[in-house]
């Protein structure tokens, strides 16, 4: 299974659809669909977003760090 990183690449606003889609192996289109989906129900998607923009190391800081 590939790294948990936010690809410096296809991503839309932070990289965090793009990282999951990359880590379970599916299209970044489908991760965002369900994304936005999820935001119809209650619960803290919105949030768990940014905390995962926090936490999640970018693509380049990671090749970098080698």
């Amino acid at each position: 299974m590939a790294a948990l990183v936010r690809p410096s690449n296809g991503r839309m606003i932070g990289g965090v659809c793009a990282a999951l889609a990359r880590r379970y192996n599916t299209s970044a289109s489908t991760v965002r669909v369900i994304f936005l989906l999820s935001c119809l129900l209650p619960g803290p998607q919105i949030l768990l977003y940014v905390l995962l923009w926090a936490l999640l190391p970018s693509e380049d800081k990671t090749r970098t760090a080698w």
